[in-house]
């Protein structure tokens, strides 16, 4: 009898697959790449046509040995990675390294991980595909000549353990470019207004906000101003001059990508993105559900799809007919709307059984795989189902030459969110007495109420809006968002505080010196070009080695350049003032990789080391003591008080000497101006 063998990645899935093949199968796991570029070396030779120099990857030599010995056993062997560039390439080291050839070799893939899918795997095997080996060979090669050529210079320059990366270095530079948009935002103050209206015959009052004057929209930007309006809106008479009654639809959200489903989990979970795809792929390689056995919830998790197969959605309209009724399956083909692109190839990620509803699966899941689990399968559900639809009412209400405006909106049809709301989604507001309101309507006014505002600076990246932000700039993929998030947090080039990412002191240092030294690294148009063309390589149109001639020879001169103007700028060890209390020493500055710190330059022998405080040359304003560089604990940087804890001052810009002349407060500094601190002084100059 025939025996097989099918080649997967991880160990997870062997217990999945081994269910649904019969005793002719043997199914065994690589646990990821067996082969790759050597750690100590370039690896690629740049003298003979780029070509990679691949070894085998420390510590795999005994799996591999386990693996050729099954397969020339085997009659036949299956290679079953992951169904993309990065699982094709697998599939490619792993035929090379076993000694495969044609003849007995043969690449499967399949979309979810069930019964179904595997055998009809098993009855299409493909020859491997090598423009997707080429794609993910480009990509390798690229990110290692990028890592490998500058990493070291940046080490030279500043003394640490650094890294640059082709994608991780312009992710450092948007996240930087935001930081200093912060940093020079001044705010601007505007006010509200709103007036509290009886409505004749009605027992509650509504809530009309002012709008503008001679039905103009109007910003009242001052006290003064607003003193104008208070001054003819108090005595005016109020009437109802225009109502419109209209309807609007929300149309369902479309099935989710790697990309929404990160940033979606991110809102609505408080995910990491390398959390929520950790959690995706162990609900893709499957899990043990109560009276089902071992089976692959989802789809496969990186896909730029929206597309879903014609099964599925067959299978998902039937469900919301018998469970929510007819008229809530969309009559539309959310198909037709999904961009065509590289990934097409995948679906969308989608349950791989919508029957498997989320209280079905819930027991046999963590508390974690079943909140991610839910959300993929509502939002796959409200897909194919109605828009939701409202009654809307705007009001105009005439005060004098002014205008106040109401508007709320009635749900008429509830369509696809009976079953999926987003994360960032407003709520409703319910006014429920507009139904009541006619042009003919008395209104009284009972009071006005008006607040003070300041216009807020552009929001601090958070992982969700970062995915959202490169995958628009069309930078990385979205394979790479989670691992080029990890990392630049890990390297500590930026801290993540709560939901937020801040650039730190060693993330804005290795900024600085990719701007200067590799500005076309950190370039967005360079990289997303970078990008297209990979894609190109992808799809048959361009040859990997061409992208790698065309990049090498400006990055290899850029690393020249560098290396001579940089070889002077060599960091001494600053002796500063302070003793060590250990030998009694002048301690001197030193980098680590949490920044500055005071070591004892007696090192090996006096180990003492100390936090090192920055003095920037300015006084404290509530203390008089001096104001010293600070970090949080997760290394983003603020200014303090030396004298801390007993003095609380701290500031996230730069203080300066100079006092305000209008309030007589502290002023900061905030791009190429100083600023008072006070918000409600708002006194500024031009530095």
């Amino acid at each position: 009898m025939a025996n097989y063998l099918v080649i997967v990645e991880s160990p997870t899935k062997v217990k999945t697959i081994k269910k649904f093949l019969g005793k002719n199968y043997t199914i065994e796991a690589s646990q990821g790449h067996v082969r790759d570029l050597p750690k100590s070396q370039l690896g690629v030779d740049v003298e003979n046509d780029y070509e990679p120099k691949y070894i085998t990857i420390r510590g795999k030599g005994e799996l591999l040995a386990k693996l050729r010995k099954e397969a020339k056993k085997a009659d036949k062997v299956y290679l079953a990675t992951d169904p993309d560039r990065e699982g094709e390439a697998i599939s490619w080291h792993l035929k090379a390294a076993l000694g495969l050839d044609d003849k007995k070799a043969s690449r499967i893939s399949f979309n979810e991980i069930t019964k179904t899918a595997v055998k009809a795997a098993i009855k299409k095997p493909r020859e491997l595909d090598m423009d997707l080996v080429d794609a993910q060979q480009a990509r390798r090669v690229l990110d290692r000549v990028v890592g490998y050529k500058i990493s070291p210079l940046l080490w030279a320059k500043v003394k640490r353990g650094l890294s640059a990366g082709r994608v991780q270095s312009v992710t450092l530079r948007i996240i930087a470019d935001r930081e200093e948009e912060i940093n020079n935002f001044i705010p601007e103050e505007y006010w509200s207004l709103e007036a509290i209206l009886k409505v004749a015959g009605e027992k509650r009052p509504i809530t009309a906000k002012f709008y503008g004057a001679d039905n103009k929209k109007m910003i009242i930007g001052s006290k003064a101003e607003l003193d104008k309006i208070l001054k003819v809106v108090e005595k005016a008479e109020y009437k109802v001059t225009d109502i419109k009654v209209g309807e609007r639809n929300m149309k369902a959200p479309l099935p989710f990508t790697t990309s929404t489903l990160q940033q979606e989990a991110s809102k609505a979970l408080n995910f990491a993105t390398s959390k929520t795809m950790r959690i995706a792929q162990q609900l893709y390689e499957g899990l043990d559900i109560k009276k089902h056995g071992t089976v692959g919830l989802i789809t496969y998790l990186r896909t730029d799809s929206t597309r879903v197969s014609e099964e599925a959605d067959a299978s998902v309209r039937e469900y919301i007919k018998e469970t929510f009724g007819e008229k809530y399956v969309t009559s539309l083909d959310p198909n037709k709307n999904g961009k065509k692109n590289i990934q097409d190839a995948h679906e969308a990620i989608r349950p791989a059984d919508v029957s498997l509803t989320p209280a079905i699966v819930k027991d046999s899941l963590s508390r974690e795989q079943f909140r991610l689990y839910q959300l993929i399968w509502k939002r796959f559900v409200a897909s194919r189902m109605e828009s939701a639809k409202y009654e809307t009412t705007s009001v105009k209400i005439g005060a004098d030459k002014y205008v106040f405006t109401i508007a709320a909106s009635k749900v008429l049809f509830d369509g696809f969110k009976t079953v999926y709301t987003e994360a960032d989604e407003e709520k409703e507001k319910k006014n429920l007495l507009l139904n009541g309101l006619t042009k003919d309507s008395k209104l009284t006014k009972e009071k006005l109420e008006s607040e003070q505002h300041f216009t807020q600076p552009p929001a601090h990246y958070t992982e969700a809006s970062l995915v959202k932000t490169l995958e628009e700039l069309g930078i990385g993929r979205p394979s790479t968002y989670a691992p080029t998030i990890s990392t630049i947090i890990a390297r500590r080039y930026v801290a993540k505080e709560g939901k937020n990412l801040y650039l730190t002191e060693i993330g804005e240092v290795v900024n600085g010196i990719m701007k200067q030294s590799f500005p076309s690294i950190v370039d967005v148009n360079f990289t997303a070009n970078m990008e297209e063309l990979l894609d190109g390589v992808e799809e048959g149109d361009v040859k990997w080695k061409t992208v790698i001639e065309n990049f090498y020879p400006d990055l290899d001169k850029a690393v020249k350049k560098a290396e001579e103007e940089l070889e002077s700028v060599t960091i001494e060890d600053e002796v500063t003032d302070v003793i060590c209390d250990k030998c009694g020493r002048n301690m001197v500055i030193k980098y680590g990789p949490h920044g500055k710190f005071l070591a004892c330059p007696g090192f090996p022998e006096c180990r003492n080391t100390k936090p090192y405080l920055e003095k920037i040359g300015v006084p404290c304003p509530l203390c008089g003591k001096d104001v010293v560089i600070r970090k949080t604990k997760k290394g983003r940087k603020y200014y303090g008080c030396e004298n801390n804890p007993e003095c609380e001052f701290m500031s996230w810009q730069k203080p300066i000497e100079k006092k305000c002349p209008q309030c007589g407060g502290y002023m900061v500094e905030k791009g190429n101006k100083n600023v008072c601190a006070d918000n409600q002084c708002g006194y500024s100059e031009t530095k």
